[in-house]
C-alpha cells in the first residue's frame, strides 16, 4: 500500500483513488486542525505555568502536578510541530507533482493538436506550393516593372545625342553674350570740352545787385 493509501485509506483495489486536488485539500485541512491544536496547547501550557507559580510556596504538590502537565503539553506541542513540518513538505511535493502533471497533460494536448493540424500536410506539396507562390510573386513584379516604364510610342531618342545638342545650344548662347560685351567696348565716348564756360554777363550781375539793394531798403523802412 502506498503512503497516500495508508494516509487516506485508499489502498483497496475496489476503492476509487484520491485525486491530487483532493489530497492537497485534505492536507490543508489537517494543517488547519493541527494549528488550532497548537494554539490550544500553548494556552494550556501558559495556564499550567501560572498554576505552578501560584502554588509554588503554598501547595508544592499542586505546583508539581501543574509542571508535569505543562511538560506533557510541551511534548505534544513538539510532536505537532514535527507533524506540521512533514505535512507541509508532503503538500508542497504533491502540489509540484500536480503542477507537473497538468503541464505534461497540456503539452500532450498541444502535441496532439499539432499532429492533427499536420496530418493532411505533405512536405512535397508544401514545397510545390511555396515554389508556385515564389513564381507568381516574380511574375507580378515583372508585370509591375513593365507597367511602370514610360511608353513613348515611337518617340525614343538617344540621350547622348540630346546632351550633345544641349551643349551646342549653351555654347552658342555663351558666344553671343561674349560678342555683345566686346561690341560695347568699341563704342567711342564723348570728349570732355576743353574751352571754359562763357562768363555771366556783367549787366545781369549789376541788375541783380540793384534788386538786392532795393530789397534791403524796403526792409529797413
Amino acid at each position: 500500500m502506498s503512503l497516500f493509501g495508508k494516509l487516506f485509506g485508499t489502498g483497496s483495489k475496489g476503492e476509487k483513488s484520491t485525486s491530487p486536488q483532493e489530497a492537497i485539500q485534505r492536507l490543508r485541512d489537517t494543517e488547519e486542525m493541527l494549528t488550532k491544536k497548537q494554539e490550544f496547547l500553548e494556552k494550556k501550557i501558559d495556564q499550567e505555568l501560572l498554576t505552578a507559580k501560584k502554588n509554588g510556596t503554598k501547595n508544592k504538590r499542586a505546583a508539581l502536578q501543574a509542571l508535569k502537565r505543562k511538560k506533557r503539553y510541551e511534548q505534544q506541542l513538539g510532536q505537532i510541530d514535527g507533524t506540521l513540518s512533514t505535512i507541509e513538505f508532503q503538500r508542497e511535493a504533491l502540489e509540484n507533482a500536480n503542477t507537473n502533471t497538468e503541464v505534461l497533460k497540456n503539452m500532450g494536448f498541444a502535441a496532439k493538436a499539432m499532429k492533427a493540424a499536420h496530418e493532411n500536410m505533405d512536405i512535397d506539396k508544401v514545397d510545390d506550393l511555396m515554389q508556385d507562390i515564389t513564381e507568381q510573386q516574380e511574375l507580378a513584379q515583372e508585370i509591375s516593372d513593365a507597367i511602370s516604364k514610360p511608353v513613348g510610342f515611337g518617340e525614343e531618342f538617344d540621350e547622348d545625342d540630346l546632351l550633345a545638342e544641349l551643349e551646342e545650344l549653351e555654347q552658342e548662347e555663351l558666344d553671343k553674350n561674349l560678342l555683345e560685351i566686346a561690341g560695347t567696348e568699341n563704342v567711342p565716348l564723348p570728349n570732355v570740352p576743353s574751352t571754359s564756360l562763357p562768363a555771366r554777363p556783367a549787366a545781369k550781375k549789376e541788375e541783380d545787385e540793384d534788386d538786392m539793394k532795393d530789397l534791403e531798403a524796403w526792409a529797413a523802412n
